[in-house]
Formats: C-alpha cells, structure tokens, sequence
C-alpha cells in the first residue's frame, strides 16, 4: 500500500510529458497502484506521439483551448501568472521552500508540497497543510478534475481525475 506522500509524487508525476521511458515507470507503480493496471493496457496499444499530443491537448495548449491548465491561477484568476501564483508561493517561503524555476502554482509542484507536508508531523507543517487545501487546491482541484475526467481520450487522464477527485474528498472538506 503506497504511503499519502508516494500517492500524492505519482499524481503530480502524471502530469509530466510522456516520455520514451514512461510506460516502465507506469508498469512499476502499477504493482503499487492497483488503478493504474487497465490504462497501460490502452497505453500499450497507443503510440507515444499520440500520448503525447493528448498530454498536450488536455494539459499544454489545445485548441482552440487547452481543456484543463494544471495551474491554480488559470482557473481562479482566469490568467497565468495571477495572484493566486504569488499566494501560493508565499505559502511555500512559510515552509521555507524555494522557488524552482516552475510556477508555484502548478498542480505538480502543489502536490509535491503537499507530499512533503504529508511526512512532516510538526504543528507548522499541519497548519499549512490545512491552507494548501482549503485555500488553495480546495478551491479549483474539483473542477479541474472535472474537466479532465470529462475531456480526456485516455483512460490514464481519466484514472488521474478520479484519484484527484479521491484526494478532495479526503482533504477539502
């Protein structure tokens, strides 16, 4: 059984661009990650380009709209970077975390603070984990969740939002 932090690092991973290696990854997180098993079924049988152009098309830039921006700003805020972004990386600097070089509001980088908050026991972290969750990712992780389960191709998107939505009911309450 994969630990909160291992299951929340997998969800942000999901929304990296498939690469040449990522069907083996997927194949050894699916000993682990039981929902994983049917849609590598359905990868094995879909050509990386076409993987990736769903990536892209749900993710990225589709058109004539990308269906569901993994950013906290585009769908609170309606523009990227929004304030949303600046609040979220000041959630990050109470942690002591520095910026990357990716926006702090990206949904990959959300759910890899919330792994590390997942880990740590101290009242501090707690505290911030309850802000990332009910200000934060509380307030547009259903819709977006929503919209990809809605607007993906892919069994593997689909599975995302589903465990996306799971992850809301269990932190946004």
């Amino acid at each position: 059984m994969p630990t909160p932090g291992e299951r929340l690092r997998l969800l942000g991973a999901l929304l990296a661009v498939p690469a040449a290696e990522s069907r083996g990854l997927l194949e050894d997180f699916s000993t682990r990650h039981g929902w994983l098993v049917a849609p590598l079924e359905e990868l094995a049988a879909t050509p990386l380009e076409e993987w990736q152009a769903e990536h892209a098309r749900l993710l990225v830039n589709g058109h004539p709209r990308t269906v569901c921006p993994p950013f906290e700003s585009a769908w609170l805020d309606g523009m990227m970077p929004g304030p949303a972004t600046a609040a979220v990386a000041a959630l990050y600097r109470r942690l002591g975390l520095e910026e990357n070089g990716i926006s702090a509001d990206f949904l990959g980088t959300m759910l890899e603070c919330a792994a590390l908050l997942e880990e740590s026991p101290g009242e501090q972290e707690q505290c911030v984990k309850r802000a990332l969750w009910q200000e934060h990712l509380g307030r547009w992780l259903p819709q977006f969740a929503q919209a990809l389960q809605e607007g993906s191709r892919l069994a593997l998107y689909r599975g995302l939002a589903r465990q996306l939505s799971g992850l809301c009911g269990e932190n946004c309450a």
